[in-house]
């Protein structure tokens, strides 16, 4: 029975409205944001094929190209982990919004390869510290009970500015030119920006006591076992649960970006649709992602209120989706009906959408308190590595053969080592490990 004279409760109930609504606000401020930034990536994707006619690059020079910015990004992310860390997730987010749209709208005037390739570095390392800083804010205003589907929900944005990007980059880049369309999407980054230094801040004491009240032993397990070890950033790497999670996310980030780089190519090429049909078409898997993302978060959230632990809700999604991803992909090069082939890339993108708010809610749950935002760094680190790698080896196969089918079947095989990497090894925080040590 409730104690409901207790001075926890009357605080309970006097503020939980208030600071529901404002951190639910600053979620939707940064699905929006993800949305921008995700737009910001897309656009060289869906202009692949009208920039590489332009300027007569090779199908390896655009896949180098498409990697420009994933590189850096990954690179990028560890040091930005620390970063948020140490400066705070409102300061980083608001350097990284004007540095990427500034950046955005620059590439609109680029005249030759080096120039382009350029920019997309400077792109991938501006955009590194915003994810790090959503797993800070939902570490900071979101219990570990509820944590999961908030940030889904902001990686959520990325789907949706996925599904959108087809059909509203190719509208601006028949109308304005691959180079208006670059510069609008960079200059769509300003309001938000506005926005955000407006309206974001840390919750106060008081509200930390609130949000986090069904978890206080927990918080105070992790404030005294962080308090006797202190570890610093690099410690993290001499955890086995820290590689294969960073192998984990190489993994399955490797497929998703095959998707995110090439998939309007695919369909131009191998399903022989128009520039205009592709622009449509392209937007189906990525809509059912959007449901994948959202459902994994909430998959995990309702097994940890029905009592399964932790660690064990978060791999759920993660090593289901990734393993049914692999089953949908590896066939659609033997599929010569149009309609399943879309059929088939639709729903292993939406399997492969499960892990994704659930992979950087599990990096808040394994690591330090101190730490979060550098494990998801960390993590995240791994998976762009797989994504950088995407494009290169996907430009590389189809300079060889002139086809997709070993794309298809490495993607596969990598989804199901993704799976087999977070089932299998990764099984407890790293607190219980740095504790024993």
């Amino acid at each position: 029975m409730k104690d409901t004279t207790s001075p926890l409760h009357v605080t309970l109930e006097k503020t939980a409205p208030p600071v529901s609504r404002l951190r639910w606000g600053i979620i939707f401020i940064l699905l929006m944001a993800a949305i921008i930034n995700y737009l910001d990536r897309a656009n060289l994707s869906i202009a692949n094929t009208t920039i590489a006619k332009e300027f007569g690059f090779t199908s390896t020079e655009m896949g180098l190209l498409l990697s420009a910015f994933l590189w850096p990004y990954a690179l990028a992310n560890l040091p930005a982990g620390w970063l948020v860390d140490r400066f705070g997730p409102k300061k980083m987010f608001s350097c990284g919004v004007g540095f990427w749209s500034t950046f955005t709208v620059l590439a609109g005037f680029v005249n030759g390869y080096p120039m382009f390739y350029a920019l997309r570095i400077l792109l991938g390392i501006s955009e590194s510290p915003f994810f790090t800083s959503g797993i800070k804010i939902t570490h900071r205003w979101f219990s570990d009970k509820e944590r999961a589907l908030p940030t889904s929900i902001i990686n959520t944005g990325s789907q949706i500015a996925n599904a959108i990007a087809p059909p509203i980059l190719t509208i601006l880049l028949l109308t304005l030119g691959w180079r208006g369309m670059f510069i609008a999407i960079g200059l769509a980054g300003i309001p938000l920006l506005l926005v955000w230094l407006k309206f974001y801040r840390n919750p106060t004491p008081r509200e930390e006591k609130v949000i986090h009240a069904n978890s206080q032993l927990v918080q105070q397990s992790v404030k005294d076992v962080s308090a006797n070890n202190k570890a610093s950033w690099g410690a993290l790497f001499k955890h086995n649960t820290t590689w294969f999670m960073v192998i984990g996310n190489f993994s399955i980030m490797f497929t998703i970006w095959v998707y995110l780089t090439w998939l309007p190519s695919y369909l131009e090429k191998s399903l022989g649709f128009s520039l205009k049909q592709t622009g449509w078409l392209a937007a189906i898997p990525f809509l059912a992602g959007i449901m994948g993302v959202l459902c994994g978060g909430t998959l995990s959230d309702r097994l940890i209120r029905r009592g399964v632990h932790t660690i064990t809700a978060r791999k759920v999604p993660i090593v289901m989706g990734a393993a049914l991803a692999a089953c949908f992909v590896a066939p659609i090069p033997f599929v010569h009906s149009t309609t399943l082939s879309i059929a088939l890339l639709s729903v292993g993108y939406f399997f492969s959408q499960l892990p994704q708010g659930v992979i950087w809610t599990l990096a808040s749950d394994i690591a330090p308190k101190e730490q979060v935002a550098s494990m998801g760094a960390i993590q995240n680190f791994g998976g762009f590595l797989g994504a950088a790698c995407a494009p290169i080896v996907t430009g590389i196969i189809l300079d060889a053969t002139g086809q997709f089918t070993n794309v298809f079947f490495l993607g596969a095989g990598l989804l199901m080592l993704g799976a087999l990497s977070y089932g299998l090894f990764v099984k407890k925080p790293i607190l219980v490990t740095m504790q024993k040590s």
